[in-house]
């Protein structure tokens, strides 16, 4: 192993981190619980490291920031159903995989993610589009220059890193920094006192 290599990579991850534009996290965060409180669905999708992310965060929401709340999640990776993406992408294009799978299941005000290194994922591009003009809110995820998906989402966090595997680490962790935060947020609330009537003490 080449200690300075490893020494330089990690070096590069730290400065890339401590340099994240955390007021963009925190708008997303916010889209994020809203969608959750207005039982919206929250569509996420991703190729190849940033599709192992996606599927990732659907399973962390779904399941690790559930606890027992009774607004659950509702996180579909458009990437995990390999029958339909083999589909889609034999009969038509692989460019439409994530839009037709939106086409079937998008309503007005659900929110979609597309997470892309570049930003410049041509199946993201056009899922992204199609939720724009049909009445969702869009987030992208990218990195190096944002690509164009940091202009066409309404809201993007570009991760400050020119290394594609780096911006990846780093969406992970972000992925794992929501999770985290909702679960925070969720038993703060339950630890507060209650009235008798049932409704947080106001002292």
């Amino acid at each position: 192993m080449n200690k300075e290599f490893t020494r330089g990579y990690l070096w590069e991850l730290k400065k890339a981190i401590d340099a994240l534009p955390l007021e963009k996290f925190e708008e997303i965060f916010s889209l994020i619980l809203e969608a959750s409180k207005a039982g919206r669905q929250i569509f996420i999708m991703g190729n190849g490291g940033s599709g192992a992310t996606a599927s990732h965060f659907a399973c962390d929401m779904n399941k690790g920031a559930h606890s027992g709340s009774k607004k659950p999640f509702k996180v579909i990776c458009l990437n995990d159903n390999m029958p339909t993406l083999l589909a889609i992408a034999n009969d038509g294009s692989f460019k439409d995989i994530f839009v037709e799978q939106l086409k079937n299941f998008l309503k007005p005000g659900d929110l979609v993610v597309g997470l892309s290194s570049s930003g410049n994922s041509e199946n993201i591009l056009r899922a992204i589009g199609y939720a724009n003009k049909n009445g969702a809110k869009t987030i992208g995820l990218t990195g190096l220059e944002g690509g164009k998906l940091a202009k066409r989402a309404h809201f993007a966090l570009v991760v400050p890193a020119k290394d594609p595997q780096k911006v990846e680490d780093i969406h992970l962790v972000l992925v794992h920094l929501i999770k985290q935060n909702i679960n925070r947020k969720r038993l703060s609330q339950k630890s507060q006192p209650r009235t008798r009537a049932g409704a947080p003490s106001r002292r």
